[in-house]
């Protein structure tokens, strides 16, 4: 069954089930007219006037006592007393039994005897004649000539059977016109309800064989297909909104490594070029060539560095228990050592929040960069963490408010900030791990100038956080 399509297995399923409906109800139906019939065939045989006692005197004391029935074609055949296809004997104690009526002799029994013998109330039975036919044998107690005896009446079962095989032949030829009108049936609801499901697969299928992202399925409804018609397409937009990122960081990476790429080839070719030519290049111009190429060096690490971090897939991050006011100091010390000439103030309230311990220092690196970047020569520069939200602000020039909104976006860089160092992706990598860990990140204008960032992480509880246990 597994190996056939999914349309054969419906049309299959709704065949046999409806075929073992069918099965059962007939069958229910034929035992409830069997055991009608076999209980109307009893009554009919308990019935008083089935033989009356003026039919079994007046033929007994005609006929005489017949030990055996007259064939249907016998002259003297006492016709006028067949009414019915019931057949009537009396039987003596003794054994002996005498025709009334019927074309059927009726064997005699022990429970027939005894009946005449007055040894039970009555009987009935099912006995078989010589000729093999089957008779429903009912047994009365009677008095002949004043003598005990025993009235048998007796019908033959064919009147049950007979109508009982006529009804299961009905039975049956109605269970296959129903299996098949079942599987007809089946067949048209599995290829209707399935046709959403073939539109899906011819559309996956064109995936795979174009790529094309851009295929829909069309929804109708609310039922199951039409709820996996929806979150294929929203697959594919998300697959295709994906593709469309990636490949708008691979040409926004190429071009931000081609501007240090072309600085170090430039410089190395005169460094390589006053090698060769034996024309040395003055104490002062070596000293900002090896400078330049040392700080396109620099840069060209750090884009890498940034890269990879953006690279790395959310599921790969480790998050513990780490103290966050700590990894703010230890932040500080380095964005300190970046602009010597500022002056940086800071306010930290213990805060222990659920993180990976590098990726947030680095985060939290790249905001104080991007304060110290910006911030006047003796600058001040304002770092205060209060209740999980720390915030940092400083006095330069600001962030126009129509670019605000772009500035978590990859490689965007401000167009006054585009002659400064830097690859446009350490705001990026600050709101993505700040949502890695739950938490919000935002930059405003500050009043009185410049710019404020706050980032907000929710608490953990307070534990060491070499204790803390990773998830």
């Amino acid at each position: 069954m597994s190996r056939l399509p999914l349309r054969s297995r419906l049309t299959t399923l709704t065949a046999v089930a409806v075929a073992v409906a069918v099965a059962a109800a007939a069958l229910a139906c034929w035992l409830i007219t069997r055991d009608q019939l076999s209980n109307e065939l009893d009554r009919s045989l308990r019935q008083p006037e089935v033989v009356p006692n003026q039919v079994i005197s007046r033929t007994l004391a005609v006929e005489g006592c017949k030990q055996s029935a007259p064939s249907e074609n016998s002259p003297d055949s006492p016709t006028q007393f067949i009414t019915t296809n019931t057949s009537a004997q009396v039987v003596l104690p003794n054994g002996t039994h005498c025709w009334v009526q019927g074309h059927t002799d009726i064997p005699v029994g022990s429970q027939d005897t005894a009946v005449a013998a007055r040894q039970a109330q009555d009987a009935l039975h099912t006995v078989t004649t010589s000729s093999g036919q089957k008779l429903r044998v009912y047994t009365t107690p009677a008095e002949i000539n004043h003598e005990p005896a025993a009235v048998s009446v007796a019908r033959p079962l064919s009147d049950v059977t007979r109508p009982l095989t006529t009804l299961a032949w009905v039975l049956l030829a109605v269970a296959g016109i129903g299996v098949l009108g079942a599987g007809t049936a089946g067949l048209w609801i599995a290829r209707t309800g399935l046709r959403p499901v073939d539109d899906l697969a011819l559309a996956v299928e064109h995936i795979a064989r174009t790529e094309d992202l851009n295929v829909r399925i069309p929804v109708d409804g609310k039922d199951e297909i039409a709820r996996l018609g929806t979150s294929f397409n929203a697959m594919t937009s998300a697959l295709a909104s994906s593709r469309d990122r990636q490949q708008q960081l691979i040409a926004d990476a190429g071009h931000e490594l081609r501007t240090p790429l072309t600085s170090l080839r430039t410089n190395i070719e005169l460094l390589e070029r006053s090698e060769a030519t034996g024309r040395a290049i003055p104490a002062d111009d070596r000293r900002a060539l090896l400078a330049s190429v040392k700080a396109q060096m620099t840069e060209l690490a750090a884009l890498i560095g940034d890269l990879q971090e953006l690279s790395r897939p959310d599921a790969a991050a480790t998050l513990q228990v780490v103290p966050l006011h700590e990894i703010t100091r230890t932040a500080l010390e380095r964005a300190r050592l970046r602009g010597p000439d500022l002056t940086i103030t800071a306010d930290l309230a213990p805060w222990f929040v659920r993180a990976e311990a590098s990726a947030l220092e680095r985060a939290i690196v790249n905001l104080l960069d991007n304060a110290v970047k910006f911030s006047p020569s003796g600058g001040r520069i304002e770092v205060r963490l209060d209740g999980g939200r720390l915030t940092v602000r400083d006095h330069g020039p600001g962030i126009p408010a129509e670019e605000l909104p772009h500035v978590f976006e990859r490689f965007w860089r401000s167009p006054s900030a585009r002659s400064l160092p830097g690859s446009g992706l350490g705001l990026s990598i600050v709101a993505r791990t700040v949502h890695q860990s739950g938490g919000t990140i935002a930059l405003t204008p500050a009043q009185g100038g410049g710019t404020e960032a706050t980032l907000y992480l929710p608490g953990a509880p307070t534990a060491p956080p070499d204790a803390a246990p990773e998830i």
